[in-house]
């Protein structure tokens, strides 16, 4: 496997945001529901931390596993990580106590930092394990900071870490099998950073409204680093409210968020021109942003969502331009160090406006899974390509159409069809909200398709209807067999349609 790297003295991402901090040490650049930190307190907080850490023994290398509140206190933790070379592993605090035996048996961790309500849980998971446990709360409050009271400070040398060096692992949402821990290095963060800050020209006169969660890279990478190499000010919410959206929203130049936000954000009345006009820039990932909403926003606000593509295993790797034209539908234009291409099931690169499998390599790629090499080379290509798993295209202007997941493409009757061309005609129903397009099995045609609809009360609509109007656009065989209506389709934390779900859920429409 081949991986390119920029040339660059200082490969641990903390030495790039200590430069901006040595600028500028008292710039408020983190701003909360009660209290301002400049940029040289989060520098102090992040160094005691990272000397109590080793005071507690974790070395470099070692992973520390991460499930607690967001707080300026979980920011201040994961810096620390960054400046020593402990690798940073968040998970998402909803998860059970299966799905975290599981991560504590392949991450191996030295150290647990949990909330305090969930000690108990986690040290009887914990019990043959052997993992020490440190607890932290949102206010600050836990084991860790108490020990943290209880050292000596003293100056401490960030770690040189290598270009390939792990900085954190992040696990995937496991969709399909076992969710799959993803290595994402120091330099790989630097380079995808700096490109966001460059295209979407993120700079210290900017301030993020930043209430995603840290656990997941939306929140943890994208809204962070971009601010923190850039000198801009973060506005750091616990989570998504619409009242304290409006409340910092006139503070606010700059906001990201998931296609679900923006939709509880259009049944607000407070959401206009005039509620909007502070905010120069909203971009919205994780999950595909219906035309509709794209629609209604701009008609709302006058804004032009910026939307982009990305993944946990490469950060982002496309946006639409911040000047020049946001195509609705797309995902925009290749990043300046992520080279993408589309091609076919035999690996040759396909014509534009040809559906193809979408591959990517650059300096924004992670180096492998976590114990798991064979997964890792099955993943890439002998030329150093990731394989995403994604289906797209290229328009005629070089911007990336996402034609969903192939493993969500359907293959009826021998032929191939892909869920995200019937969706964006579902969706454009008049009486849609939105909609899910799956492969069921079939005794004929192998796989049938069918739709899953979620519909608005107030109008007619049914499945004859749906059929009638995607038979007027699309080729028969792509026509579902059946359309079911629900309240709410299953998704995951950031928005995510759980197609998988959909699939067990319908599995037995048509086996006799």
């Amino acid at each position: 496997m081949v991986y390119f790297f920029q040339k660059d003295a200082m490969f641990n991402l903390y030495d790039k945001i200590k430069e901006v901090f040595t600028k500028q040490p008292n710039k408020v650049i983190i701003s909360t529901n009660n209290k301002n930190y400049s940029c040289r307190e989060v520098d102090h907080y992040s160094e005691k931390l990272a000397n109590l850490l080793y005071h507690l023994g974790i070395s470099p290398g070692d992973r520390l596993v991460v499930q607690v509140e967001k707080s300026e206190f979980n920011l201040f933790l994961y810096l620390a990580c960054l400046r020593c070379g402990i690798i940073y592993l968040p998970l998402n605090n909803t998860y059970t106590e299966n799905e975290l035996a599981y991560f504590f048996n392949d991450a191996q961790p030295k150290m647990i930092i949990c909330d305090p309500k969930r000690k108990r849980a986690i040290s009887t998971i914990n019990k043959a394990k052997n993992i020490s446990i440190e607890t932290l709360d949102a206010f600050g409050k836990g084991s860790l900071t108490e020990k943290l009271n209880q050292i000596t400070h003293k100056n401490h040398e960030i770690h040189s870490a290598n270009p390939d060096e792990t900085a954190v692992i992040i696990y995937t949402s496991g969709t399909t099998g076992k969710p799959k821990g993803a290595m994402i290095t120091h330099q790989a963060l630097i380079c995808n950073a700096q490109d966001l800050v460059t295209v979407w020209n993120i700079n210290e006169y900017d301030t993020i409204l930043h209430v995603l969660p840290l656990f997941h890279v939306h929140g943890l990478f994208f809204a962070l680093h971009t601010a923190l190499l850039s000198g801009a000010k973060i506005i750091l919410l616990p989570k998504f409210e619409p009242d304290t959206f409006f409340q910092y929203l006139s503070q606010s130049t700059l906001f990201m968020g998931v296609p679900t936000y923006y939709t509880r954000l259009l049944n607000d009345k407070r959401l206009n021109r005039k509620s909007c006009q502070a905010i120069r820039l909203f971009i919205s990932g994780s999950a595909p942003l219906l035309p509709a909403t794209f629609k209604d926003f701009q008609m709302r606000t006058g804004h032009t969502l910026l939307e982009r593509y990305g993944m946990s295993e490469t950060g982002i790797n496309s946006s639409n331009p911040l000047n020049g034209i946001r195509k609705i539908g797309t995902v925009g234009l290749s990043l300046p160090r992520a080279k993408l291409r589309i091609v076919d099931d035999h690996n040759k690169e396909v014509i534009s406006n040809k559906v193809g499998h979408i591959q990517i390599k650059g300096d924004n790629l992670f180096k492998g899974y976590w114990m798991n090499p064979e997964k890792t080379k099955e993943d890439f290509t002998e030329d150093g390509f990731f394989k995403t798993g994604d289906m797209g295209s290229f328009d005629t202007d070089g911007y990336l159409l996402i034609a969903g997941r192939s493993k969500d493409m359907i293959i009826t009757g021998g032929l191939n069809v892909y869920p995200k061309e019937i969706e964006l005609t579902i969706d454009g129903i008049d009486g849609v909200i939105e909609s899910a397009v799956i492969g069921v099995p079939h005794p004929d045609f192998g796989e049938a398709v069918i739709a899953i609809v979620v519909a608005d009360s107030d109008k007619i609509i049914n499945e004859q209807v749906v059929i009638g109007i995607i038979k007027t656009q699309h080729a028969s065989y792509k026509c579902p067999k059946k359309v079911f209506f629900i309240n709410r389709l299953p998704k995951n934390a950031l928005g995510k349609i759980q197609k998988n779900i959909l699939r067990d859920r319908y599995s037995n429409l048509f086996i006799l």
